[in-house]
């Protein structure tokens, strides 16, 4: 799935990433800020690209729409393909690790995280 992804940053197809402020939180990780930059890893831990963030924002979960679900690159066609995604993999991966027990609603609060393709990274 990583793979997957790192496709579609490389292509510009995903321009946007969600997840869940609990995580975050749960961490003690604050939001990251407008423009830094970060490195984008294959499923090898090898860098493929440079990204920098353009805007992070907290919403609700109920307030995703079809811009944010067009722009995660992934090929939803709805809000609600986008949503339940995005509940599957939080319900198994995410919410599991998270220190108290979540449930997700429409006032759920996650990050989204808007940004630019600065540069692939060359390979010799």
């Amino acid at each position: 799935m990583r793979d997957r992804l790192v496709g579609a940053v490389l292509r510009g197809e995903k321009t946007a990433t969600t997840s869940l402020l609990a995580e975050l939180e749960a961490n003690q990780e604050a939001l990251p800020p407008a423009g830094e930059r970060r490195s984008v890893v294959d499923s090898r831990d090898r860098p493929v690209a440079v990204i920098e963030l353009l805007a992070v924002d907290v919403i609700e979960l109920g307030e995703a729409d079809t811009g944010l679900a067009r722009d995660e690159g992934e090929g939803f066609e709805s809000v609600a393909q986008w949503r339940e995604a995005h509940e599957r993999f939080w319900t198994d991966e995410v919410i599991p690790g998270l220190p108290d027990s979540l449930q997700l609603t429409d006032d759920t609060p996650v990050v989204v995280e808007r940004f630019r393709l600065v540069s692939p990274v060359s390979r010799p």
